[in-house]
C-alpha cells in the first residue's frame, strides 16, 4: 500500500488505518460477550461496594483504616466504570444507528450514576470525621497520594445536600437529566441535511454536512449553511424541549442546594475562581479589536464587504493542498519529536496500534473527541478526517489529550481527574506545535497566509465563538429560572450573543447554533464553553515559556500535566509557572504571543492585495 501524494486528497489506503481497533479493548462490538461479562462484574462490584459503604457509615465511630481501604477499592471500581463508559461512547460515535450500543449507553449511565451515589456516601463520611479521625485517616499511606483530592471532596461536600438527597438527585438524573442529552443525540443521529451538488440533491449526516461548511466556494458554503440551519430548524421544537428540560433539572438541583449562581458548579468542577474567569474574559475583550481587524482583512481578501459566519473558517485560496492521513501522521510525529521525543513515540504508537477513528463515512456522529481506558492504559480518538489543514490540527489536538492521559496513567485514579479547562491545555499545546511548524515550512506567501489564517481561526473561535456560547448560556439560564424559554427567544439570545462576541463584525449569524452545537446539550459537564478558552490561552502562556526555555522545559511540562488532577488552576499556575492568573498580566502575555501571528498575517495580506492591483 502506497503513501498518498500531497495534493491528492485524504486517501483511505495507506500505512495507517483510518478506523480504530476496538476489539483489542472488548472483542465483538456492541454484541461482545466479553464486554457483557465485564459490565455484569462492574455492576456486581458497585452493589457490593454500596453494601460495604453503608455498613461502614452505620458504625458509631468510623475506622480510618476501613475507610481508607474502601476509597482505595472504590478507585478500582471507578476505573471499571470509566472503561465501560468509554467503550460504549466509542460504539455510539462510530455508528449512530447501533441500537444495541444505545441500549448499552443507558446501562453504563446507570452505573456511572451509581458510582456517583457511592461517592455521596463517602463525602458524607468525610464531613463526619472529627479532626483527630481526619488526621488518622489522612495518615494512611495510600491516602497521602490523594490528600489534595480528599480535602477537595470534603470541602465540596459542605456545599451539597445530605447524602440521601444527593443520591436521590443522582438516581433521578439517569432518566430525568441525562436522558434529555440522550434524546438530543438520538434526534441528531437520524437527521439528514439535503445539499444540492451539480444539480443533484444528496442527503448527508450532520457531521458530513458540517465539513462542507468550510468549502472553498462561497456559493457552496452559503447553500450548505442555509440547508444546515434549515435542518436544525425542522427539529427545533424537539431541541427546544431537550435544552429547556435538561437546564430545568440542573437549576432545580442548584436551587435545592442553595446555589444561586449558575456558574458555581462549572467553576467548582474546573477548580477555578470567578475572579480568574472574569479577568480572562476582560483581557480578551480589551484585545478583540486586533482580531476584528483580521476579520475585516479576511473579508477584503475574499472579495466581500463583510464576512458571514460561514466565511470565518473559509480557506483564502481555492488551491488549498489536501493532506493525506499518512502525511498528517508523519508531520505530527516529526513535529512532536522536536519538542519531546516521548510525545513523538506516543503519537506513533497511537497511529500504529489503531487508536484513531478518522474515516470519512456516513453514520458517524459529528465532532471529535478523545476518551481513555484507564485499566488498559490506552486512549481512542474519534474524528472525521477529510484532508484539510483544520483536520490536521484536530488530529494533533486529540493526540494531545491522549498524551495528557498517558503521563498520568501511573497516578492513583482520583488524582487523574483533571477538569475540562486544563484538559484543553495539552491538546492545544500539541496543536500549536504542528500549526507553528506548518507556517514555518510554507513554500509560498499564499500558503503561509492560508496556514496563518487557519491559526487565527482558532483564536477567533476561542475569543469570539466560544465567548458567544458563554454569553448565550449564562443569559439563557437566567431566563430559564423564570420558566420555559421559547424557540424564538433562544434564536434571539443566540444572535445577540454572537453579535456582541464578534463585535458586530459579521454580516450574517447562526440563530440555530443553540441547537446545532452539541455542547449546549451535554449533561456530563455544565457550561461546556469557557474551559476551552481557558485551556487555549493557558496553553499559549505555556507554549511561549517552552519557546523561551527550549528542550529543558519538557520535564517541567510533564510535571505540570501530572498535577492537573489535584491542584486548582491558580495553584497550578503559581507552582509551575510562577504566575498569578487572577491578574491580567499572564493572559495579556499569552494574547501578545498570538498577536505576532496577526501582525504577520496583516503584513503578508497587504502584500498579497498589492500584488493583485
Amino acid at each position: 500500500m502506497g503513501t498518498a501524494v500531497r495534493g491528492g486528497g485524504a486517501s483511505k489506503e495507506g500505512r495507517y488505518r483510518q478506523t480504530w481497533n476496538l476489539d483489542s479493548i472488548f472483542k465483538g462490538g456492541s454484541g461482545s460477550k466479553q464486554f457483557a461479562q465485564f459490565l455484569t462484574n462492574t455492576e456486581t462490584d458497585l452493589s457490593t461496594m454500596k453494601m460495604k459503604l453503608e455498613k461502614a457509615a452505620a458504625k458509631d465511630a468510623p475506622d480510618p483504616e476501613e475507610w481508607a481501604y474502601a476509597i482505595e477499592r472504590l478507585q478500582t471500581v471507578g476505573m471499571k466504570v470509566r472503561e465501560v463508559n468509554a467503550f460504549v461512547s466509542c460504539l455510539t460515535a462510530q455508528d449512530v444507528h447501533d441500537k444495541e450500543a444505545r441500549r448499552l449507553g443507558g446501562k453504563t449511565k446507570e452505573l456511572a450514576s451509581l458510582y456517583r451515589q457511592l461517592f455521596s456516601i463517602v463525602d458524607e463520611q468525610l464531613l463526619q470525621f472529627t479532626d483527630a479521625q481526619w488526621h488518622a485517616f489522612m495518615e494512611q499511606e495510600n491516602m497521602k497520594k490523594i490528600a489534595d483530592n480528599l480535602q477537595e471532596r470534603r470541602d465540596l461536600a459542605k456545599e451539597k445536600l445530605p447524602s440521601e438527597q444527593e443520591q436521590l438527585i443522582q438516581k433521578l438524573s439517569t432518566d430525568g437529566y441525562h436522558a434529555w442529552g440522550e434524546l438530543y443525540n438520538t434526534i441528531v443521529g437520524r437527521m439528514k441535511v439535503d445539499i444540492r451538488e451539480k444539480g443533484i440533491k444528496r442527503s448527508y449526516s450532520v457531521g458530513q454536512a458540517a465539513n462542507k461548511l468550510s468549502d472553498k466556494n462561497r456559493a457552496v458554503r452559503r447553500h450548505v449553511f442555509r440547508q444546515f440551519e434549515q435542518a436544525w430548524e425542522n427539529e427545533a421544537e424537539l431541541f427546544t424541549g431537550t435544552l429547556n428540560h435538561l437546564a430545568g433539572f440542573r437549576l432545580a438541583s442548584y436551587e435545592a442546594r442553595g446555589w444561586e449562581n449558575v456558574l458555581k458548579e462549572p467553576l467548582m468542577i474546573n477548580r477555578m475562581k470567578q475572579e480568574t474567569l472574569d479577568t480572562m474574559w476582560e483581557t480578551i475583550e480589551h484585545n478583540k479589536s486586533l482580531f476584528t481587524e483580521y476579520l475585516h482583512r479576511k473579508a477584503e481578501l475574499l472579495g466581500v464587504d463583510k464576512l458571514a459566519i460561514y466565511d470565518v473558517s473559509a480557506p483564502l485560496t481555492k488551491e488549498v493542498p489536501q493532506v493525506s492521513f499518512d502525511e498528517a501522521a508523519d508531520m505530527i510525529i516529526e513535529q512532536f519529536g522536536r519538542f519531546s521525543p516521548e510525545m513523538a513515540a506516543f503519537a506513533e504508537k497511537a497511529f500504529k496500534e489503531e487508536w484513531i477513528e478518522a474515516e470519512n463515512r456516513d453514520g458517524k456522529r459529528p465532532g471529535g473527541f478523545c476518551t481513555s481506558f484507564p485499566i488498559r492504559e490506552q486512549s481512542r480518538i474519534f474524528m472525521t478526517y477529510d484532508g484539510s489543514a483544520s483536520n490536521v490540527a484536530t488530529l494533533a489536538h486529540e493526540l494531545g489529550h491522549a498524551y495528557h492521559q498517558h503521563v498520568m496513567n501511573d497516578l492513583p485514579y482520583m488524582a487523574q481527574g483533571y477538569a475540562m479547562n486544563v484538559a484543553e491545555t495539552a491538546s492545544t499545546f500539541a496543536e500549536m506545535i504542528v500549526a507553528d511548524a506548518s507556517v514555518k515550512q510554507a513554500s509560498s506567501r499564499r500558503e503561509k497566509l492560508q496556514l496563518l489564517d487557519d491559526k487565527l481561526n482558532r483564536s477567533v473561535a476561542f475569543f469570539m465563538n466560544i465567548h458567544s456560547r458563554f454569553l448565550f448560556e449564562t443569559r439563557f439560564y437566567e431566563e430559564r429560572k423564570n420558566g420555559l424559554v421559547s424557540q424564538e427567544r433562544l434564536n434571539e439570545l443566540m444572535t445577540e450573543a454572537q453579535k456582541e462576541a464578534y463585535q458586530d463584525s459579521l454580516s450574517e449569524y447562526s440563530p440555530m447554533f443553540w441547537a446545532s452545537k452539541l455542547h449546549f446539550h451535554i449533561t456530563g459537564v455544565p457550561f461546556y464553553n469557557f474551559p476551552y478558552t481557558f485551556g487555549y490561552l493557558f496553553s499559549m502562556g505555556i507554549y511561549a515559556r517552552a519557546a523561551e526555555e527550549g528542550s529543558s522545559f519538557e520535564a517541567k511540562y510533564t510535571e505540570l500535566l501530572r498535577d492537573t488532577g489535584r491542584l486548582d488552576v491558580e495553584t497550578l499556575a503559581d507552582k509551575h509557572l510562577g504566575e498569578d492568573i487572577t491578574k491580567p498580566d499572564f493572559w495579556q502575555k499569552a494574547i501578545d504571543f498570538l498577536k505576532e501571528d496577526v501582525d504577520t498575517f496583516m503584513k503578508l495580506s497587504e502584500e498579497e492585495l498589492s500584488s493583485k492591483k
